[in-house]
């Protein structure tokens, strides 16, 4: 998780430290809890599809490389849901401190460039005026940062403040309104609301409502006031009345990315067993920018709906136990908060080689089958002591 936000290689050193973690596991036992099973499933179906559809696209390095990586991210999320699953909260707490910190790295290296901090840093670290840290694209490298900054929120208004967590929020949010996302900018704002009104719900008293509340009201005041002092500067300023619109020059026109995914739903009932990876691109000249309507092109019909029943049913496991108060839900609450987001990000944008989302996916997955288990244990518990 240290050197997951390096990715501007491919394929990265977190691709290959995940080969040993997976190896690891092999050689530990861990093995897949039954409800893990059917993300399994699904997630195989999904590359199954994939591997069919590159008979369209023999021999192209490229597109083999990109089904290889499918085939990576889908045995990633297995490994995390099965790691989280048990020894829960130490394994969380590993993952948790090495993501702060990959996360904040990526920012200040994207803060830097931005600015100009030092030589070639503004080459290095952004693109078209916009901070992207070690990613390849600023619309990868925000929603990257938007779960270390949940938790972090999370873990100030449910347990105290401490100025360490003030200066690393502080950094993964100028750093996250500097990459001028406005899909990431709309997904920070709707997984905050997810996650502290589970927060709120599931207060264990009127009196930690009140605080959940109060501080919610508190860290809105102080977002707004940074976001004021960073539009007091002219080059910020400039950009953010360009990429507030709500639509821009790219999204319109004939070419333009809505006309794009009306030509990818032509597309896709042309070709019930996909197009392969970058198909609809070379002829078209851009992506669809919809993970939807990639999940059919690139993997098929049989691809698609696995992955559309991935996708539902991780929001269907997570809802069901986000509710639950155990060690871990802020845990729980924040992944599913923040994958929710990413999930409606999928329609304007290809999340399916993003690795947080599959990071994202096995925390939920993982997390529902420790949950099931810490609900088992408190019943047995009940029943011994009745």
């Amino acid at each position: 998780m240290a050197v997951s936000s390096v990715a501007f290689i491919e394929p990265s050193p977190h691709d290959f430290l995940i080969g040993l973690v997976g190896v690891a596991c092999l050689a530990a036992g861990v093995k897949i809890e039954r409800p893990i099973a059917l993300m399994f499933l699904l997630l195989l179906i999904w590359n199954v599809g994939g591997l069919m559809a590159l008979l369209n696209v023999p021999g192209k390095e490229l597109t083999i490389q990109y089904t290889a990586t499918s085939i990576y991210l889908f045995l990633a999320a297995v490994i995390f849901a099965c790691l989280f699953s048990r020894n829960t909260m130490s394994r969380l707490t590993t993952m948790r401190s090495a993501y702060i910190a990959s996360a904040v790295f990526t920012a200040l290296l994207g803060i830097a460039g931005y600015f100009h901090a030092f030589p070639h840093a503004y080459d290095l670290f952004t693109q078209n005026d916009r901070a992207m840290g070690t990613f390849k694209d600023p619309n990868v490298y925000a929603p990257y940062l938007i779960w270390p900054a949940l938790f972090i929120m999370s873990r100030m208004v449910l347990n105290r403040i401490r100025l360490l967590d003030i200066i690393l929020l502080g950094i993964l949010l100028v750093g996250l309104l500097l990459s001028f996302s406005r899909a990431a900018w709309m997904l920070f704002v709707f997984a905050t609301v997810v996650s502290f009104a589970i927060f709120i719900v599931t207060a264990p008293t009127p009196r930690a409502r009140f605080r959940i509340v109060s501080l919610c009201l508190v860290g809105l005041f102080a977002l707004l006031a940074l976001i004021a002092v960073l539009l007091s500067l002219h080059s910020v300023m400039q950009m953010f009345e360009i990429r507030a619109h709500a639509i821009q020059d790219y999204d319109v026109g004939q070419g333009g990315r809505f006309r794009l995914q009306e030509l990818a739903v032509a597309a896709l009932l042309k070709f019930p067993n996909g197009m392969g990876p970058f198909e609809f691109s070379r002829i078209h000249g851009l992506q669809q920018h919809n993970v939807y309507l990639q999940g059919f092109l690139v993997y098929g019909w049989i691809g698609g709906m696995a992955y559309i029943l991935t996708v539902l049913s991780t929001l269907w496991v997570g809802f069901r136990s986000v509710f639950t108060p155990t060690p871990w839900q802020p845990y729980l609450v924040t992944a599913f908060a923040a994958f929710t987001g990413n999930v409606l990000e999928g329609a304007v944008i290809d999340t399916d080689h993003w690795r947080h989302f599959f990071l994202l996916m096995g925390i939920v997955w993982g997390l529902y089958v420790a949950t099931n288990r810490y609900r088992r244990d408190i019943r047995i518990r009940a029943a011994v002591a009745g």
